[in-house]
C-alpha cells in the first residue's frame, strides 16, 4: 500500500495505550506486567520504549494482580487504569484504554507489554505514518501484520465495538485492509512475544 499524503504532525502528541492487564496464565500465574526484563519489569520496558519513540503521555491498563503492579513498578508520568474484567481477554483491556485516552488524543499507538523485541524505532515509524496521514498503521515484519498497532481517532469507536475476548483490534484491522497502513519493522525490532515458559526460555540472557 502506498504512504498516504503528508498532513504534518499532530498538535497533540499521540499517547501511547499499553496493554498490561494479563495474568500469565501459562507462565505459572506471574503477572506479565512483573516479569524481568534488563533489570525492571515489562511494564516500565514498555513504558520506556514508548517514551523514547516519541509518544505522548501513556495509558497503561493494568488487570492481574494490579495492586502488586502498582506497588511494584515505577508508574509514573502515566495514567494507569484497572481493568476488572481483563481474565476475559485483551478485548476489554483494549476498550478500557480506549476510554481513559486524554481528551483530543488524535490517535492511540497500541503496545503489548509482552513485546520487549518493539523498539523505539519502530513506535517511531507508526508515528511518522500517523503525522503523514495514516488513521490505521501496524508494524510489519517480512510483511506480516504484528505490534505496536497505531488507532486514528475515528476509529475508536470501531475499535472499542470490536474488542471482545481476545481480539482485540482485529476485527477494526480486518474491517478496513484499503486503510492499513503495514510499516516495516523487521530491520529495527522483533515481534515474539512471552506467553509461555519456551517464549520466556528464548529470551534467556535477555530476561531475569
Amino acid at each position: 500500500m502506498a504512504a498516504p499524503p503528508a498532513h504534518g504532525a499532530p498538535s497533540v502528541p499521540v499517547p501511547a495505550l499499553i496493554l498490561a492487564a494479563g495474568g500469565g496464565r501459562r507462565l505459572g500465574g506471574r503477572p506479565k506486567a512483573l516479569i524481568r526484563y534488563r533489570g525492571r519489569p515489562l511494564v516500565e520496558h514498555a513504558l520506556a520504549v514508548a517514551r523514547a519513540g516519541g509518544c505522548g503521555p501513556a495509558v497503561v491498563v493494568l488487570g492481574a494482580a494490579a495492586a502488586e503492579v502498582r506497588a511494584a513498578a515505577e508508574l509514573g508520568g502515566c495514567r494507569a487504569v484497572d481493568n476488572p474484567d481483563w481474565a476475559t481477554g485483551m478485548g476489554s483491556s483494549l476498550r478500557t484504554g480506549l476510554a481513559a485516552l486524554p481528551p483530543g488524543a488524535p490517535a492511540a499507538l497500541v503496545l503489548l507489554v509482552d513485546t520487549p523485541g518493539v523498539t523505539p524505532a519502530a513506535v517511531a515509524r507508526l508515528l511518522a505514518a500517523h503525522a503523514a496521514g495514516a488513521q490505521l498503521a501496524a508494524a510489519g515484519y517480512a510483511g506480516v501484520r504484528g505490534h505496536p498497532v497505531l488507532i486514528g481517532a475515528p476509529h475508536f469507536a470501531e475499535a472499542s465495538a470490536g474488542a471482545v475476548g481476545d481480539a482485540g483490534a482485529r476485527a477494526l484491522l480486518a474491517a478496513h485492509p484499503g486503510e492499513l497502513l503495514l510499516v516495516e519493522c523487521g530491520d529495527v525490532a522483533t515481534p515474539e512475544d512471552l506467553d509461555t515458559p519456551a517464549d520466556l526460555a528464548r529470551w534467556t540472557g535477555r530476561a531475569d
